[in-house]
């Protein structure tokens, strides 16, 4: 990366600090900001929220490149350093600019989580569960339902009989289905994991209007929407994020390799995703080609992951916890997306220029 803007500099510890430098490193490019301030959410530190968006390259430029962070709160530390690089990162921006190929970088999706290291937004919803069509009748996830109990539970941190239910019950199910039942999406629960809300969420209706605004006209949308969580400490994963089509997939693995894992045939360190991001596009840019990953960093094993998403579950529940309690719980949830060393930035950063660069040379060889 340039040396204007070295790993260590790239990351904040909070979300204002990021939402700060983010903004700074718009400016220094010379490009003018777009913020859209959530109407009524504020953050940890009683700060303003909002999707910050920065358009590198010109607005009609066949191709556009969008890359989103912070779609799960407090996984935008990654993505937000992971924007702050690119946006320094000269070379890349003339090999974009030159291929006709725009970047749109959209911070912090999820701001309300990012601030307060929740993985859902102001409402309990996990953004990435939704997109999906609340006008279709969708099919109660009883499955999920028999688990809740288990995955938050009365006490925390739970109790040694507990966490052997929630392994019997993992064991009896079998792990890849306990993961698809408990991550891919359910509508029954709202105090529970994974909610996929009721509406269209603020940041839903937000991301959309940016979208239709700066990529309804191009004829080439790709994205790349940065996660943390899933898979061994440091990797990224390209996982596919569109429809079940086979066109499309096989487009992503041309542009960035054979090992563009799908969940469509259980390749993915993911469950199938109900209602991903990416699926906006459809609706917000129907005629252009599109070609949608998540690009997913390993922090931990899943089992203290999932541990600190029931914590912070457990938390909003039990808001009256004692501060010791609710510190431990917030410390779990931070460690558990993002990985406080410069190898694991290092690790980010690298394989996420690479990546990028690899959509940029898509874009721009399709003339």
């Amino acid at each position: 990366m340039p040396d204007a803007e070295p790993v260590s500099r790239c990351f904040a510890p909070t979300y204002r600090e990021a939402r700060a430098g983010f903004l700074e490193a718009v400016r220094r490019r010379g490009l003018a900001p777009e913020s859209h301030v959530h109407p009524a959410a504020r953050g940890a530190e009683g700060e303003a929220l909002a999707i910050d968006v920065a358009l590198a390259g010109a607005a009609d430029a066949p191709a556009i490149l969008v890359v989103t962070s912070g779609t799960h709160g407090a996984e935008g530390f990654c993505g937000s350093g992971v924007q702050r690089a690119l946006l320094a990162d000269d070379d890349l921006l003339r090999r974009a600019g030159s291929g006709g190929v725009a970047l749109l970088l959209v911070h912090a999706v999820n701001p309300y989580g990012f601030s307060h290291l929740r993985r859902v937004n102001e409402e309990g919803v996990d953004l990435n569960r939704n997109f999906v069509d609340f006008a279709a009748p969708r099919a109660p996830n009883e499955a999920y339902a028999a688990v809740h109990d288990l995955l938050v539970p009365a006490a925390w941190p739970p109790t040694q009989a507990n966490r052997d239910a929630v392994a019997a019950r993992t064991a009896a199910m079998g792990a890849a289905r306990f993961q698809a039942v408990v991550t891919g999406g359910q509508g029954v629960r709202p105090d529970g994991l994974f909610y996929s809300g009721e509406r269209p969420a603020w940041s839903n209706a937000t991301l959309r209007d940016i979208l239709r605004r700066h990529g309804s006209g191009r004829a080439r949308v790709a994205w790349i929407d940065i996660h943390t969580g899933l898979g061994p400490q440091g990797h990224g994963e390209r996982i596919f994020a569109g429809v079940n089509d086979a066109a499309e997939l096989a487009r992503a693995r041309a542009w960035y390799g054979a090992d563009v894992m799908s969940y469509y045939d259980g390749g993915s360190a993911s469950a199938e995703v109900r209602g991903p991001v990416p699926m906006c596009v459809y609706d917000e840019c129907p005629r252009a080609e599109t070609t949608s990953i998540a690009l997913e960093f390993g922090t931990h094993p899943m089992a203290t992951v999932l541990d600190a998403i029931r914590g912070d579950h457990w938390l909003a529940v039990h808001p009256d916890a004692p501060p010791a309690v609710r510190d431990a719980v917030k410390r779990a949830m931070r460690d558990a997306f993002y990985v406080d060393s410069d190898g694991w930035r290092g690790m980010v950063l690298g394989q996420a220029r690479t990546t990028v660069l690899q959509a940029v040379i898509a874009l721009s060889a399709r003339g």
